[in-house]
């Protein structure tokens, strides 16, 4: 007795279109994901907060320079695209939370266990929320840091401070600002993949971010500077600087490639978790 197996070919080839399996590629998952992140009230209270932490701060800090200038020797160290991009040092917290609520909220409500059996391989769904988070942190933070340098260059103006985006350096500190944002994102989806806890991620990208670079600065002797400029906060917003101290900072492009390493190695350990088939 011989048994046969049906050939399944034409039955799915007689289904509507609109009912026929799809096969799973990349720009699928990034449409899947880009609807995701659309339809998230965190993510885009994260990318408005983003943007007004640069734009806000920036300007109230400029503000509060206008009032107060500086006299004397200060003046030769004023850096005043520094004051109008000021906000950076908010807005990466905003950026870093965004990365950690689009994969950490999946996890709280248990949608992953939807999202990884319409995606069996897995990985495809964590490199489209990467390029998301940081698609849409650039395209938030580049407009608002050129808006918050040219707010603040104004305001400064009238204390005859300011600096143009001509000058050297000032535009690459502007759209670097940009460009460290979208990193800082895309260690908070490292860190959010790897830890799979909203509480737990944020608080790693705090000490990520800030208690690194604190306990470096108490390091002895000259290793607080040895150190310190490859810590990754301080590495990234070296590119947001018009005059870095390389002292203490690295070179602007160096510096933000260190940055870039810390996320690539963050979303790397994600990704071996991910592969190993535990939800």
């Amino acid at each position: 007795m011989t048994s046969t197996t049906p050939n399944t070919a034409p039955a799915v080839a007689a289904m509507p279109a609109y009912t026929r399996p799809q096969k799973v590629t990349q720009p699928r998952v990034l449409r899947s994901e880009w609807t995701k992140l659309r339809t998230q009230p965190s993510t885009f209270w994260a990318l408005l907060a983003t943007m007004i932490l640069i734009t806000g701060f920036g300007i109230g800090y400029s503000l509060l320079r206008e009032a107060r200038p500086p006299h004397g020797a200060a003046v030769a160290s004023f850096d005043p695209a520094a004051v109008s991009l000021s906000g950076v040092l908010l807005a990466q917290i905003a950026a870093g939370v965004l990365g950690v609520l689009l994969v950490t909220s999946e996890y709280a409500t248990g949608l992953i266990r939807t999202t990884l059996a319409a995606v069996p391989r897995r990985l495809p769904v964590l490199w489209g929320k990467a390029v998301l988070a940081a698609a849409a942190t650039l395209a938030v933070s580049l407009p608002a840091a050129f808006a918050a340098f040219l707010a603040g260059q104004s305001i400064l103006a009238r204390q005859h401070l300011s600096v143009g985006l001509s000058q050297p350096g000032v535009a690459r500190a502007v759209t670097g600002t940009a460009l460290y944002l979208a990193v800082a994102a895309l260690l908070g989806l490292g860190l959010g993949a790897l830890l799979r806890s909203t509480a737990g991620a944020i608080a790693a990208l705090f000490g990520v971010l800030f208690a690194v670079q604190l306990v470096a600065g108490f390091l002895p002797g000259n290793w607080a500077d040895d150190v310190g400029k490859y810590v990754p906060a301080t590495a990234g917003q070296a590119v947001t600087t018009v005059h870095p101290d390389y002292a203490s900072s690295l070179p602007p492009w160096t510096g933000l490639g260190v940055f870039c390493l810390y996320a690539a190695a963050l979303l790397g350990l994600a990704a071996l978790r991910m592969r190993r088939g535990d939800v």
